[in-house]
């Protein structure tokens, strides 16, 4: 089936579980078909009075043996199947979570988090219970009314088998009227259940500015809404299970009056012993179970079906960014030397130089341009500095570098190679970028600053001193095993940005970009910042993106962005000279300055 294009190869995997699983199943099921042959043969015995004390203790141990039967073979069974769905749920759950990590960043601006944590969490469990307790009663539901109704011809004839199934065969249509609107229903249940998930965890994440605007009972009314949405759905999805059980039931209990009536008839006119409408009804009765469960059934693999499609979407989603292969030849030698990620572009590393040609760049579902014709050289071990106005193009000239965003075809090159053609783990592992928005996980500081990448405690340390945090950190209790809490909120916002910095720093790559990094800090700490990183950026190919002249005036080059355009460029020097908008906006900086240290 098309809807199980994900996740089939993890079934097919798991095929031997299964069988098994479902055999241990079968077992279950004919021992409980036994069952009701010995208790008539049983009362055929007692009614005829032949029933001696040697045949009771047989059919006692019979009953007691079976019984054992059934509870080793249903234990059997539930931990085969039951694990067996465990173990699918766990690869399905990778598998989705790793494709998550190769989606570009682009794909997490246009998708919610509430969303995809709904389809992670909520929309996983449907799917485990569909090939788990799915499949359970699916079997359940085919095999035990087959060798049921077998059982019954055989113990009341096919006279009164075929008027006491007759108003089962009203199911067929009672369910399939049911799953036509089931599926609507489960479907906006999941919904709702996402746009719920979405409200409190944007709310949990911004708690901070709902309560310093004091907008807790406007943002209440916003979940109490979303709220009732969500119990909107699941209403409408128990009414309908609450209509289809009883008529389910319903159904099944016309066949135990047919059968109490007719077999009750036939039985008194001698033409089936007491013994055989006692089993009689013990096998009707195995119908009412697999029956009544066609509704539970239904509504376990409606409900799989809309959460694996709503996988299936994102598991369907193509990455805009990733490798290419198959550029270099010598592609064994290459996996030798530099490891499987590398090997079909024959590249181990980079060593800095940036070349933009021409390069122009809007962002999709845009007309307007973010980027024109941006034309620059960044030679190994130079640094530039980027000035510019909000939304002038100044993060996404960075963003390309790394690849962050689709770069165009033959416009960006590092080292002379296009930077599309250079593998994603080199090309990102060679550039420490620190972002406007610094991100810390819910961690020490040791491993936000190593982010898992195996430094040792002396690299660490030097990594602060140079990010000018190392002083800030010793006055900790715990030192660097301190937790800084989710998206480090026990830091100052200076603190949270050096960290960054000096995470960015660690293992020195060959590239290094401060996006505005140091907004957090004062003038005369950015420059003291600066100046002990100026060791550090010489060594590397350097970029400062900032709002201040003072973070950039030291830089080899610097160019103006203006709507998307490069608008000046030169040294700080030169630019002064120049009369033009780096002018205006050092000499209002020069004045700022000035005043702050009157005062």
């Amino acid at each position: 089936m098309k809807k199980l294009r994900h996740i089939s190869d993890l079934l097919l995997k798991n095929r031997i579980k299964y069988v098994f699983g479902v055999i241990f199943l079968l077992c279950v099921d004919v021992l409980q078909l036994i069952m009701p042959k010995i208790l008539g043969e049983a009362t055929d015995y007692l009614e005829s009075g032949t029933l001696t004390l040697s045949k009771l203790a047989y059919y006692a141990a019979a009953v007691a043996l079976i019984a054992v039967g059934i509870a080793l073979f249903r234990f059997l069974f539930r931990y085969t199947l039951y694990g067996v769905s465990r173990s699918v749920e766990f690869s399905f759950r990778n598998r989705l979570y790793a494709h998550l990590q190769k989606l570009s960043a682009n794909y997490f601006n246009t998708h919610k988090t509430g969303d995809l944590m709904a389809h992670a969490t909520n929309d996983m469990n449907n799917v485990t219970m569909a090939t788990g307790q799915g499949v359970i009663f699916a079997v359940d539901c085919l095999l035990i009314p087959v060798a049921a109704l077998i059982m019954m011809w055989f113990t009341g004839g096919f006279r009164l088998t075929a008027a006491s199934f007759a108003p089962i065969l009203l199911l067929a249509v009672v369910v399939f009227f049911f799953m036509k609107i089931m599926q609507s229903a489960v479907q906006k249940q999941q919904e709702a259940f996402s746009v719920l998930t979405e409200t409190a965890r944007e709310n949990f994440s911004g708690i901070r500015v709902i309560k310093s605007f004091v907008q807790e009972q406007q943002e209440i009314r916003r979940f109490e809404k979303a709220n009732e949405a969500n119990r909107r759905a699941n209403i409408r999805f128990i009414q309908l299970m609450s209509m289809m059980f009883p008529s389910v039931m319903l159904v099944s209990s016309l066949s135990f009056v047919i059968a109490l009536w007719y077999g009750g008839l036939l039985v008194i006119d001698g033409a089936i012993s007491l013994g055989d409408f006692v089993a009689f009804n013990s096998y009707l009765g195995m119908l009412v179970w697999p029956i009544t469960a066609i509704g539970w059934v239904v509504n376990i693999f409606e409900r799989g079906s809309v959460s694996l499609e709503r996988i299936n979407r994102i598991l369907d989603e193509k990455p805009e960014i990733y490798d290419r292969t198959g550029t270099d030849k010598e592609t064994g030698t290459q996996e030798k030397r530099c490891g499987r990620s590398t090997a079909d572009t024959g590249l181990c590393s980079i060593g800095g130089r940036i070349e933009f040609r021409n390069l122009s760049f809007t962002y999709p579902g845009s007309t307007h341009p973010v980027l024109r014709d941006i034309s620059l050289t960044i030679e190994k071990g130079m640094t530039l500095g980027i000035i510019g106005r909000t939304g002038s193009g100044k993060t996404t000239l960075i963003n390309l570098i790394s690849r962050m965003l689709p770069v165009p075809e033959g416009t960006l090159f590092i080292d002379g190679r296009d930077v599309n053609d250079i593998p994603l783990a080199v090309l990102r592992s060679s550039i420490g970028c620190v972002p406007q928005d610094t991100f810390l996980f819910s961690d020490t500081i040791r491993n936000n600053i190593d982010f898992y990448r195996g430094y040792d405690m002396d690299d660490i340390e030097k990594a602060s001193r140079a990010a000018h945090l190392y002083d800030d950190i010793s006055g900790f209790p715990r030192g660097f095993d301190t937790v800084v809490g989710e998206r480090g909120v026990t830091l100052s916002g200076g603190q949270k940005q050096r960290t960054a910095i000096a995470r960015a720093i660690l293992g020195l790559p060959s590239i290094l970009i401060l996006d505005d990094c140091l907004s957090a800090v004062d003038a005369k700490t950015e420059a003291s910042i600066l100046r002990d990183l100026k060791a550090v950026i010489k060594q590397r190919t350097g970029i400062i993106i900032s709002h201040r002249i003072s973070a950039v005036k030291d830089a080899d080059e610097i160019i103006v962005l203006d709507d998307g355009k490069i608008i000046e460029r030169g040294t700080h020097t030169s630019l002064v000279e120049l009369g033009g908008y780096y002018h205006d906006l050092y000499n209002k900086q020069l004045l700022a300055d000035e005043i702050e240290e009157a005062e």
